[in-house]
């Protein structure tokens, strides 16, 4: 849009609190669909109270008054707020989106329930917010600002607390006052179409949340047609049966810039917005293929049950982008994006370099897998026996997720009880009682000072129940006593969870340095056969 073109079309007003309310009750102020949803904490909202009860200056509202009914669209909060007719013109939300939210469900008399309750503390001149159940005479309830029955009941009910001088009732009106004489600016936007309002709504970042880049996607691209936040709602639903329903947002979409562009930066990203509504439909329908095809390999291939288990977002983007290409991959083809995979999740690829090097890799790890260019070893190496013990286990560090995929790929029996362990429960979200130091962290700690107890090679799978049973039990003694009741079956049960066999190792004899330093060897060869079969 030229210089200038805009300016006769903004309109500066200060409303009053209560007009703003009044407007929001009406359905005369929406907040649209590509807007975020409400974020802030609750130190924020009481923050926002106390500028305004101080007549600070907390920000102005941006606000787009348009004829044009978005079909699509959010209340004000989590609060449901009528209808108006298709004549009537529509005030929407483009900044200022948390601050009247905090503003509508502190005062709006209307909320008999919910909203953000709030009282003022006349005694102590601070605002708080009362726990269930309590009460105080001298808390004075924000939401009887603007109801004037209940204002006229809480100061009859206030001359009983207050002293002769009548401090608490000069400080409720000197509250009163601030609250009812409070002016927020406002700048309206008139007679601009939903194409000329994206691009100002993309450089909003001022006194609010940062704005995502799915947030700018969200908004660029919605039209009549075409939500896009629908259509990745939709699509993580219909992950979530193989558990990544909670899959992020905004990896999604770069999973689809990688479908339909073949990159994830996020300057091309914002291209998409060039696209027409039928372009972006075939895109996300190839898009929710593809990922579909990605999951189900996590899942069948990789035990991976959910996405807080995947070392690192660029592994769903390549994978999806490899099947976008090659939707039915040959055994040979699986076989090297196995390879990729467990290189790239144990060598830490993916830490550094960002989306620029991830984009690059998009092609690279295509034409390898695809067409068997390349080595593989460019994706990095095994982890040897001499990391794993000495990486610590982090359940947030890639080579820790990693870890727990190359113990699952084994099929996990129970050390204790030799039942097969539920890899999939074990894998569809961290759960501490899945995970057990073989020689607990208490018995280490107290038998050799300064040993760092918590590595890989120290960390195996349990169930629930074997995992309160061994605590801190010495290993010594339990682990021997495990072998005994096993019997034939110790040597298999021990194999499956990459131990060494009892029948070799002294258990009863050998101390914790010699433990980790056998089980780093079955370790290292175990991930060398994942990295290079």
């Amino acid at each position: 849009m030229p210089v200038n073109t805009i300016a006769g079309r903004i309109e500066p007003t200060t409303p009053y609190i209560s007009d703003l309310i009044t407007a929001i009750e009406k359905g005369e102020i929406k907040v649209p669909r590509f807007q975020r949803p409400f974020v802030w904490k609750e130190e924020q909202a009481v923050r926002l109270l106390d500028s305004i009860a101080n007549n600070y200056p907390v920000g102005s509202l941006l606000i787009w008054r348009t004829h044009d009914k978005i079909a699509s669209e959010r209340n004000i909060g989590d609060f449901l707020l009528p209808q108006t007719d298709d004549m009537s013109p529509t005030d929407y939300v483009l900044d200022g989106q948390q601050r009247l939210t905090v503003v509508y469900s502190t005062f709006a008399k209307s909320l008999q329930a919910g909203g953000f309750e709030v009282s003022y503390d006349l005694e102590n001149q601070e605002f708080l917010r009362p726990r269930p159940g309590t009460s105080d005479k001298r808390w004075f309830p924000l939401r009887c600002v603007y109801d004037t029955p209940r204002l006229l009941n809480y100061r009859t009910e206030l001359q009983t607390v207050d002293s002769m001088d009548g401090k608490l009732q000069t400080r409720l009106d000197q509250l009163l006052s601030a609250f009812n004489s409070y002016r927020f600016p406002v700048l309206t936007l008139k007679d601009l179409g939903l194409e000329q309002v994206c691009p100002i709504f993309e450089r909003i970042n001022s006194s609010g949340t940062k704005l995502s880049v799915y947030d700018l996607m969200v908004a660029a691209t919605f039209s009549a047609g075409f939500d896009l936040n629908n259509h990745i709602t939709r699509i993580c639903q219909s992950l979530d049966p193989k558990g990544f329903g909670d899959v992020d947002r905004e990896s999604v979409l770069k999973c689809l810039s990688a479908v339909a562009i073949g990159t994830i930066k996020e300057s091309a990203i914002k291209s998409l917005r060039d696209k027409s509504d039928s372009e972006l439909d075939e895109l996300i329908s190839a898009t929710e293929k593809s990922l579909e095809q990605a999951i189900d390999l996590f899942s069948t291939q990789y035990r991976i049950h959910s996405w807080d288990f995947l070392a690192y977002e660029a592994l769903l983007a390549i994978t999806a982008y490899i099947y976008s290409h090659c939707p039915k991959p040959n055994a040979d083809q699986v076989r090297r994006l196995n390879q990729w995979f467990w290189r790239a999740s144990f060598s830490e690829r993916y830490k550094v370099g960002g989306e620029n090097f991830v984009s690059k890799d998009l092609d690279t790890v295509l034409d390898w897998v695809v067409n068997d260019a390349g080595v593989k070893e460019e994706f990095g190496f095994p982890m040897d026996s001499f990391e794993f013990r000495s990486v610590t286990f982090r359940s947030n560090y890639s080579r820790s997720r990693a870890f727990i995929l190359m113990l699952a790929s084994m099929n996990p029996r129970d050390l204790i009880t030799g039942t097969a362990i539920d890899v999939s429960e074990a894998l569809s979200g961290y759960n501490k009682k899945q995970y057990h130091h073989i020689y607990p962290k208490d018995w280490v700690r107290e038998n050799y000072v300064y040993t760092e107890p918590n590595v890989l090679a120290n960390v195996c799978m349990t169930s629930a129940a074997s995992n309160n049973w061994i605590r801190a039990r010495d290993p010594r003694v339990y682990i021997p006593q495990a072998v005994a009741a096993l019997g034939d079956r110790a040597k298999a049960v021990f194999k499956s969870n990459l131990m060494p066999d009892p029948s070799e190792f002294d258990y009863e004899g050998s101390n914790y340095y010699e433990f980790i330093e056998a089980r780093s060897i079955l370790l290292g060869k175990r991930c060398n056969e994942l990295c290079d079969v």
